[in-house]
């Protein structure tokens, strides 16, 4: 009940000077692109530090049929 309606709410942040974003373009343009940088930083810099990982240890196991 607490997210009923929450992708039409609007969303404002100081750092945005009196811009808003709804609650599904705020999920789209700020919150998964944010999500996914930082994801994939985090994956480059294990990489780098030399943890032996690769893309199915970032994307998981692909569920075919």
């Amino acid at each position: 009940a607490d997210f009923d309606g929450a992708d039409a709410r609007v969303i404002s942040t100081p750092r945005w000077e009196g811009k808003t974003l709804t609650g599904a373009a705020y999920v789209q343009h700020h919150m998964f692109p944010n999500f996914y940088f930082h994801a994939t930083t985090a994956y480059d810099i294990l990489r780098w530090k030399g943890l032996p990982i690769g893309k199915r240890d970032y994307t998981g196991r692909v569920r075919v049929k």
